[in-house]
């Protein structure tokens, strides 16, 4: 993304790579309070944004309020035989400033560079019924009825 998508006191920036950092503090914040109540640590955190952040076809974009880092959105673009899909790893909002739009913005900004960049589609995960499904839904998103997540956990 070209320059800065700016919104009164917010900017929506391309994320780099000095500011993973400051990411991964405002992820743990975030995700190991509620409604998440997740136990992450640094290292943990750290590595699982460096990786998201080194994946093949990474886009990602920061929020800041002046010179503070308040939200992020990442994740990487995939080729198709449909066409290029999207999908979104991680939203991260701080929780000082979660339901006043700026998720709405960082997510509407994304989904703008995306078309842009003729991506056909957009993927994620998230939890089930909670504000997160509503968020999405909200902003037009819909269940996959052709795939379900499914998982193995290993004792």
């Amino acid at each position: 993304m070209e320059g800065e998508i700016t919104n009164l006191k917010y900017s929506v920036r391309s994320f780099i790579r000095t500011e993973i950092e400051n990411c991964v503090d405002l992820y743990i914040k975030v995700f190991n309070s509620q409604p998440w109540n997740e136990e992450w640590s640094y290292d943990i955190a750290k590595e699982r944004l460096t990786d998201l952040y080194n994946t093949p076809k990474f886009l990602g974009l920061t929020l800041y309020r002046g010179r503070e880092l308040v939200g992020f959105i990442g994740g990487n673009k995939k080729r198709t035989p449909q066409g290029i899909v999207f999908y979104i790893a991680e939203l991260c909002i701080n929780n000082d400033i979660q339901g006043k739009g700026l998720g709405s913005l960082l997510l509407e900004s994304l989904e703008e560079q995306l078309q842009e960049n003729k991506v056909s589609s957009i993927y994620l995960i998230t939890s089930n019924g909670g504000l997160a499904e509503r968020f999405y839904i909200k902003k037009d998103y819909e269940m996959n009825e052709n795939r379900i997540i499914m998982k193995k956990t290993f004792n």
